[in-house]
């Protein structure tokens, strides 16, 4: 079945509020319809990201906990009540930096679900486990963790972001084979627990140093149905690169 792609750019922690709605006014009337087109930004960005009418607008975390003493994070109705309807879960940078587990990324799929915000779960393997061979058995552990208890109807709507660290801010990047292999893996993960109708169903992103030339290319790969890019996401004119790449 055709799946439409998804290219979303995740800011990380870049641009300020008037960057964004300059971004937004230079980039949401040129996006094309050959692919639902977004940007993750910071939470005091989001508002502002709102004011597209093309682009997907993301969260880059979102918590598992209605509300509560949680210092520093953002709640699902928080998100909601700004329109946001997307938010990333289980960046490798979140797994390594802020203490983000395979447990935690499974109850903030399950809340996102509650709260109908649709949902991108990064799964990917360190160059210490690319080098060790480990990559299918790492990205199939946090699949199948990331997707405990989550209904087939449910997981058919989450887009699956494969990033392997090594490729991620570096100037590396996976060869569009090996990107397609781990990928297409995922998808075998997915029928495995719930189905091929579902595995067809969902999206399979790549992310890791996506640069617009290399795009298109990368889309052409049967089990690849988008890309969350990083720095080439930033620019105005990068990002168009993107955009005039499907065109």
């Amino acid at each position: 079945m055709a799946r439409k792609p998804i290219i979303v750019g995740n800011w990380k922690m870049n641009k300020t509020i008037a960057e964004t709605t300059a971004f937004v006014n230079a980039v949401d009337g040129k996006v094309s319809d050959k692919a639902d087109w977004g940007i993750a930004t910071p939470f005091t960005d989001l508002q502002a990201a709102k004011a597209a009418k093309n682009l997907i607008v993301a969260a880059e975390d979102m918590h598992w906990a209605d509300h509560g003493a949680f210092t520093g994070n953002v709640s699902a109705a928080m998100l909601k009540e700004l329109g946001v309807e997307w938010t990333i879960i289980g960046h490798s940078e979140r797994r390594q930096m802020f203490g983000e587990t395979d447990e935690t990324v499974n109850a903030k799929i399950k809340q996102a679900i509650k709260n109908d915000i649709k949902v991108i779960v990064c799964v990917g393997e360190s160059e210490a486990q690319y080098d060790a061979g480990e990559t299918k058995d790492v990205v199939k552990n946090q699949t199948v963790a990331a997707f405990k208890d989550v209904e087939a109807a449910d997981a058919a709507e989450i887009v699956i972001a494969y990033e392997p660290i090594w490729a991620i801010g570096t100037g590396k990047t996976a060869t569009n084979e090996i990107a397609e292999d781990v990928c297409g893996y995922i998808r075998s993960v997915v029928k495995d627990l719930y189905g091929e109708d579902t595995a067809e169903k969902v999206r399979i992103q790549y992310g890791g140093s996506v640069k617009p030339e290399g795009l298109k290319a990368l889309l052409e790969q049967p089990d690849i149905d988008g890309a969350l890019v990083g720095g080439a996401s930033l620019k105005e004119e990068s990002y168009l690169a993107m955009v005039a790449a499907l065109d």
